[in-house]
């Protein structure tokens, strides 16, 4: 079936309905910078980031590359305002908790390089599933470094807002750019890792690529990809080999994608893939993302290639797969797919833009809300 999104473009920043939160007593005054609005979207990796070496600084162990995509936009209003504590909406519905915490202290960050301390009122729709292995942080926090760079009036170049969007989810930092995204693990630790450690666009747009995305499971994951990670770099026997094959598989990857070779491009990706799931398998305890509809959609890639179809698979941390092939076959590898089951939904994407400040935002009518308890959001993790 045709994948329908539970938060659709057309409803983005919709007024909040009675059973909504409401405005509580007394409005919060916008401070001197007024507000900014951004939209950013997902990137899949390729060649996966999976594992720090600095948890703070969110230092990769190795280097990553990406495609940024056309679909599931994210789209962030931050306002400067003056108040006691930041106030976040996230799909229509106040943040508290885990998920308020992670933004406010991103936040905290941007307001000590712009040598501010308003508070800021954010406002945030995802157009697709969070939480599911479809690079909803990617997507948020690109979108969210951009919106409080320019509400906060930081001048940034792109190098830099990759980096701060690093801070917030190490995948964010893929999404500042469009089109292939190369994300340098960079060398050496605190000030030095943190100014080598940042994203790149690498060319190869003219490849023109589709990305089939079978979605089995929108709901958010039960182990969060924070979590994950974690507990697999410090238990699996296999993380070190994969990682050390991953360097390899970068440096093949970035090859392929100057000589625009899709076969080859596909290729690596699903073996960098494959290989990041088999060390979660063999963490100890193991961690299982992959469910019998994911292995469904695998073995249904393998029998398109045997049709001599040009067909390969990337699996984030999550269920959901997506499948890279040329845009003439995606219709065919879309339909292969679809006619699987009523278990999956797809939707093709193709390159998307980087991220941009934008004049249509997300509408609230938040204004001094009390906060209340959000379900799946940005504390859940990040996408690979």
């Amino acid at each position: 079936m045709t994948f329908t999104s539970s938060s659709p473009a057309g409803t983005v920043g919709a007024a909040p309905t009675s059973g909504e939160p409401t405005a509580s007593s007394g409005s919060v005054a916008v401070g001197r910078s007024g507000e900014a609005v951004s939209v950013a979207y997902p990137n899949i990796a390729l060649v996966k980031y999976w594992g720090k070496r600095d948890e703070e600084l969110f230092l990769p162990v190795t280097g990553s590359l990406s495609m940024t995509l056309d679909i599931f936009a994210t789209t962030t209003t931050v306002r400067v305002i003056e108040g006691p504590a930041d106030i976040v909406e996230f799909n229509g519905v106040a943040a508290n908790g885990a998920a308020l915490a992670r933004i406010a202290t991103f936040l905290d960050l941007v307001r000590a390089k712009a040598g501010r301390g308003e508070r800021a009122m954010v406002v945030t729709s995802n157009a697709g599933p969070t939480g599911a292995g479809l690079a909803s942080s990617a997507s948020g926090f690109a979108a969210l470094a951009t919106a409080a760079a320019a509400a906060y009036e930081l001048d940034l170049d792109p190098r830099a807002l990759s980096r701060l969007a690093r801070r917030g989810s190490g995948s964010a930092s893929r999404s500042i750019f469009g089109g292939f995204v190369v994300w340098h693990a960079g060398e050496g630790d605190g000030v030095a890792g943190d100014e080598s450690s940042y994203a790149e666009p690498i060319g190869g747009d003219e490849l023109d690529p589709a990305l089939v995305v079978a979605v089995v499971n929108q709901g958010a994951k039960a182990v969060s990809s924070r979590v994950a990670m974690r507990q697999t770099v410090a238990t699996s026997p296999f993380y070190r080999p994969w990682a050390e094959s991953s360097v390899r598989d970068l440096a093949e990857m970035r090859d392929a994608v100057a000589r625009q070779n899709l076969p080859a491009i596909g290729e690596i990706a699903e073996r960098n893939a494959l290989g990041m799931h088999a060390t979660m398998l063999t963490a100890r305890p193991g961690i299982r993302y992959l469910s019998p509809h994911s292995l469904a959609i695998l073995d249904a890639v393998l029998a398109l290639r045997a049709e001599g179809v040009m067909a390969y698979a990337t699996i984030d941390a999550g269920p959901n797969v997506k499948v890279l092939c040329s845009r003439t076959d995606a219709p065919h590898v879309n339909a292969t797919l679809d006619g699987l089951g009523d278990f999956v939904t797809t939707r093709t994407a193709h390159i998307g833009p980087g991220a941009s400040l934008t004049t249509s935002g997300v509408s609230s009518v938040i204004s001094g809300v009390t906060p209340t308890t959000l379900g799946a959001t940005l504390a859940a993790g990040e996408d690979r």
